[in-house]
């Protein structure tokens, strides 16, 4: 088994581009991460791309092929992945699996997509086409996301005594390092007045409180770390990546299952949760020596919830923490110093490998204003519709 590092990476701005299509977008971060790792599309042996249905599935963009057409046609190994808002990280695990076998030395790994407006939506096929009877099949009587991350964070609310303005602080403190991250669509302060005045989406979630929809793309190059040692530039060494799927007994809320049994002493949240420890436990390293986190922020419930879950404070304490700054780059648990999706909104395939990206800046100490100090770990974790979870742990 031969040892894995990210040579490369690269993030294609997130936002709303009418005269771009997904394909335009991977072609633009896989040529960037390329270039990042100065190689040349030659040097590469295999490609791991994200396919979503939202796009066009494998067509119109996002599947290997359309990759291979823009980049050139070579005859390299090539992989389609998905995995729902989980798809970027199972496409680097899969990329970091045929370098760690030692099946192939160099890697890309690509995800990007076209988001359709408004909502996800639950319905399988084309969106423009689909049936109601489809989408009370998916959704569970129309219950859109914003509406379960609302019920999860009720619960919050009332085990942890959780105020609205509490929630509002998640949100404020994700725009104040949004301004610095050029890559991010949104790129003004949101005070915490500001995102109280927002109007409710799904109660107590309001508008500033829950990601948009965007189009976006990145690319991340993946070699053994022979091959790194030969280049010139400042790899980053995998630690681990892993992929888990939620287990039975799980209370957390998942769509389309919005109601299952809920079994004593199962994980919450259970595929992220067990992503996370397999990545501890395969690294050998623990809470206490990550130094920051790129989590799946999709509202701010989850920026509060998923960090007592994996053992980086105490259940009841993240709302303190926000409170008094220690999430910022500066503090004592750095969470999303890109933004996250708060600030990006989501491109659900490319969402693992845009995290793996802003983390390989951190750990280069290339972040500027949102530059974690003395950065040498971090951990970053993708959750997926029907039960996918990811976690990547990178280090120097």
């Amino acid at each position: 088994m031969s040892g894995a590092t990210v040579v490369g990476a690269a993030v294609h701005t997130f936002g709303r581009f009418d005269d771009l299509d997904a394909a335009a977008m991977n072609k633009w971060a896989a040529r960037a991460a390329l270039a990042d790792a100065d190689l040349g599309w030659k040097d590469v042996d295999a490609v791991v791309v994200g396919s979503s249905r939202f796009s066009g599935g494998l067509s119109r963009g996002l599947g290997a092929t359309d990759v291979l057409e823009s980049l050139g046609q070579s005859g390299v190994t090539a992989f389609n992945v998905t995995s729902a808002c989980a798809t970027g990280g199972s496409v680097f695990t899969l990329a970091h699996a045929l370098v760690r076998s030692g099946a192939h030395e160099t890697v890309l790994a690509v995800g990007g997509e076209k988001m359709p407006p408004g909502f996800i939506a639950r319905s399988p096929g084309s969106v423009e086409k689909a049936s109601d009877v489809d989408y009370v099949r998916w959704a569970c009587i129309g219950m859109s996301n914003p509406a379960y991350w609302a019920l999860e964070c009720t619960r919050r609310m009332q085990d942890h005594g959780t105020s609205e303005r509490q929630l509002a602080v998640v949100a404020s403190k994700a725009h104040e390092l949004g301004v610095h991250n050029e890559r991010a669509r949104y790129r003004k302060p949101i005070s915490v007045d500001d995102v109280i005045a927002s109007p409710y989406v799904a109660w107590p979630l309001r508008l500033f409180e829950v990601c948009a929809v965007s189009d976006g793309a990145a690319a991340v190059v993946i070699t053994s770390e022979e091959r790194a040692a030969r280049a010139d530039t400042a790899p980053i060494r995998v630690a681990a990546a892993q992929v888990a799927t939620n287990r039975f007994g799980d209370p957390a809320l998942t769509m389309p299952q919005v109601s299952t049994v809920a079994v004593p002493g199962a994980e919450y949240v259970s595929e992220t949760t067990l992503a996370v420890q397999r990545a501890f436990e395969t690294s050998g390293l623990g809470p206490e020596d990550v130094d920051l986190i790129e989590l799946t922020d999709n509202s701010v419930w989850q920026v509060l919830t998923y960090p007592e879950l994996w053992g980086f404070c105490e259940p009841g304490e993240a709302e303190s923490l926000v409170e008094a700054g220690e999430t910022m780059p500066d503090g004592r648990l750095p969470i999303n110093p890109s933004g996250g999706f708060l600030c990006f909104g989501e491109a659900t395939v490319a969402m693992g490998l845009f995290q793996i990206a802003e983390i390989v800046t951190q750990l280069r100490g290339r972040s500027g204003a949102r530059q974690v100090p003395g950065a040498r770990v971090g951990l970053a974790q993708t959750l997926g519709l029907g039960g996918y979870g990811t976690a990547v742990i990178l280090s120097t």
